[in-house]
C-alpha cells in the first residue's frame, strides 16, 4: 500500500497559493484516476484507488502545513505503511515553475511541511518537488509562497499538474526516472521554428 500526500493549507483563502501546489496536484490525481469520494480521517481528507496494481491512499492534511507530519504519521501507523511507500508532493523554491524532481530523503529546504513529516516518520520517503521559483530574497519567501500563482505562471503550473497526474502510476511502480522523463517531455516549452531547424 502507498500513501500519496499533498502538502498545503486548508481553506478557500489558501487554495491557489504557491504553497498549495501539492494539494492541487493531488486533487488532479484523485480526479483523473477515479479515486473514491473524499472523507475526513487522520486529521486530513483522504481518498483511495488502485494504481499500478497497488492500493493507494491519497491524503491532504488539514492541520496546516507546519503540522502535516501529525496527519501523515497517523495514517502510516494505522495502515502499517513503511516510510519508503510514502510519496509527498510539495512546492519547491529551488526549482523554476514547471520543473519537477523526485528524490528520497535529504533536507527539508525550509519547507515546514517536510520538517514536520521528517519529525514524525523520518526522512526515508519520496518527495515530488514541484517548482515554484524563488522570489530572489529569503526575506520575501513567506509572502511569496502564501500568495497565489501569478497569471503568467498558470499555463506552466496547469501543465505540470496535468503531467504529474497522468504519469503518477510510474511513481507508484517505482520508476522515478521514467516519471521525471515523461513529465519533463510534457512540460517542456514548445521549440521555436529556429530550434527545430538547428536539430
Amino acid at each position: 500500500m502507498y500513501l500519496l500526500v499533498g502538502l498545503g493549507n486548508p481553506g478557500a483563502g489558501y487554495a491557489k497559493n504557491r504553497h498549495n501546489f501539492g494539494f492541487m496536484a493531488v486533487d488532479e490525481i484523485i480526479h483523473r484516476h477515479s479515486f473514491s469520494a473524499e472523507r475526513i480521517r487522520f486529521q486530513g481528507l483522504t481518498a483511495d484507488a488502485n494504481l499500478a496494481g497497488e492500493k493507494v491512499l491519497a491524503l491532504k492534511p488539514t492541520t496546516y502545513m507546519n503540522e502535516s507530519g501529525r496527519s501523515v504519521g497517523e495514517a502510516i501507523r494505522f495502515f502499517k505503511i513503511p516510510p519508503e511507500n510514502v510519496i509527498v508532493l510539495h512546492d519547491e523554491l529551488d526549482l523554476p515553475p514547471g520543473k519537477v524532481r523526485v528524490k528520497v530523503g535529504g533536507g527539508h529546504g525550509g519547507n515546514n511541511g517536510l520538517r514536520s513529516i521528517d519529525a514524525h516518520i523520518g526522512k526515508n520517503y519520496r518527495r515530488v518537488r514541484l517548482g515554484i521559483g524563488h522570489p530572489g530574497d529569503k526575506n520575501l519567501v513567506s509572502g511569496y509562497v502564501l500568495h497565489d500563482f501569478a497569471k503568467a505562471e498558470l499555463p506552466a503550473i496547469e501543465k505540470t499538474i496535468d503531467a504529474v497526474a497522468r504519469h503518477i502510476d510510474l511513481l507508484i511502480s517505482g520508476d522515478d526516472a521514467g516519471f521525471m522523463n515523461k513529465v519533463a517531455l510534457e512540460t517542456a516549452p514548445p521549440k521555436s521554428p529556429k530550434q527545430k531547424q538547428d536539430k
